[in-house]
């Protein structure tokens, strides 16, 4: 990860950060994609191992003694996304990447509802009032 991006996540908060590591799967994933229309082997292999990357910290980071089935069903998918790209990238095949692109977006999108409830995520005092999606961080403030 790049230090404007360290820099750019420092406030944010755990479920952000999960967030943001499945918004980066997806840009490799699209990326992939890319490289695929291209006929780009080399470029298709970067962007698949980089995806897998964030794939593995993320399963690395499960914490499965204190998560319980929540934390098994993402170990699960974690491994399936995983076999997912790893085919649609043996197979170069865009319709692969295209359906473990959406696998991922959904979950991503749950992980983003998690982060917009405030009593599941209580935003950080320190952060400044995010403006995105017409939130207003602020009013959760206790």
């Amino acid at each position: 990860m790049g230090m404007y991006q360290q820099h750019a996540l420092k406030g944010a908060s755990a479920v952000e950060l999960v967030v943001a590591l499945y918004d980066g799967i997806l840009r490799f994933l699209y990326a992939a994609c890319d490289a695929v229309d291209r006929g780009d082997e080399t470029a298709r292999r970067n962007q698949v191992k980089r995806a897998l990357d964030i794939i593995l910290h993320l399963q690395a980071r499960l914490r499965m003694d204190v998560g319980g089935r929540p934390a098994q069903a993402l170990s699960d998918f974690y491994a399936s996304i995983f076999a997912q790209i790893l085919q649609a990238s043996q197979g170069a095949s865009k319709a692969k990447f295209l359906h473990a692109i959406q696998c991922v977006q959904n979950v991503r999108d749950a992980w983003k509802q998690v982060a917009l409830t405030p009593a599941m995520n209580p935003p950080p005092q320190q952060i400044p009032p995010s403006q995105e999606n017409g939130i207003d961080s602020r009013r959760w403030s206790a």
